[in-house]
């Protein structure tokens, strides 16, 4: 067993080493290496009581003083963090995989919290939504970014918002759009991608289809049946329709890999 852990305590402590400079002081530089930790333990619960029991806290005022109070910058960390995937994980023909998730809530406080559809409970749920940046590389894949989904009606109570932290300079952006600004933070930054993929919340959104094609980057995104796309020329077809028109010969079946209900199948023309 040690054989086993020994590695991957030296990559944690690579990995802190990294972060350890966006803290000033040295106590949350070593409460983060803990808490780093305990988020990849076996704690049945990752909140900041059970965090800091793991890290050998009598209270939680040490973990929730790191994710609410410090002085560090979350999004220098997201780049520090996207560098080591890429490091390890790069290749030009990785797929960036944009998805959403949702965190069930029981009160309304937090930012962008409303009952709205989360897939985590696979029902509409009171819940906060996140809109992920997911990186399959070369034999693995990671986050490397990630959007707080804020409502219209979060945006438009500013008074609400100013309670929850949230600046005024926000404003609102539906998920293709933060989708976009990930997207676009990851190409600008280097990362190498050879497709963009996600499903319909994402590829029915006209606009992000036309950035992608403007920044030249290849993509699979999957669209409605009724969803209107250019055929033969400048001239509107729903994607049905173009699916109909093919001919047998043009459609192959490929595996997708196993999921919960068995291999997943689909056709590709």
């Amino acid at each position: 067993m040690t054989v086993e852990v020994q590695p991957w305590l030296q990559e944690l402590l690579s990995v802190h080493s990294r972060l350890a400079p966006l803290f000033k002081r040295p106590e949350p530089r070593a409460r983060v290496l803990g808490y780093l930790q305990g988020l990849l333990s076996n704690v049945e619960r990752k909140n900041s009581w059970q965090l800091a029991e793991f890290i050998g806290d009598t209270t939680p005022d040490g973990v929730q003083h790191l994710l609410e109070r410090a002085h560090w910058d979350a999004d220098l960390a997201r780049d520090i963090l996207r560098d080591y995937v890429t490091e390890h994980l790069g290749d030009a023909e990785a797929v960036l995989i944009v998805d959403e998730t949702g965190f069930i809530k029981k009160g309304r406080h937090s930012a962008g919290v409303k009952r709205q559809y989360s897939g985590t409970a696979g029902r509409i749920e009171n819940s906060q939504v996140g809109v992920f940046l997911h990186y399959a590389g070369c034999g693995g894949g990671a986050f490397i970014d990630r959007q707080l989904y804020l409502p219209r009606e979060w945006i438009e109570d500013r008074a609400r918002c100013q309670a929850a932290g949230i600046p005024s300079s926000v404003e609102f952006q539906t998920k293709p759009q933060l989708a976009q600004r990930m997207i676009e933070r990851a190409l600008d930054a280097g990362v190498p991608c050879g497709w963009v993929t996600g499903d319909a919340v994402y590829g029915g959104d006209r606009r992000l289809r036309a950035w992608l094609e403007s920044r030249e980057q290849s993509f699979v995104l999957a669209v409605a049946c009724n969803e209107p796309l250019w055929w033969q020329g400048p001239n509107y077809s729903s994607a049905q329709t173009i699916a109909q028109a093919q001919p047998a010969s043009a459609w192959q079946r490929l595996s997708a890999g196993a999921g919960a209900k068995g291999e997943r199948l689909y056709d590709w023309a």
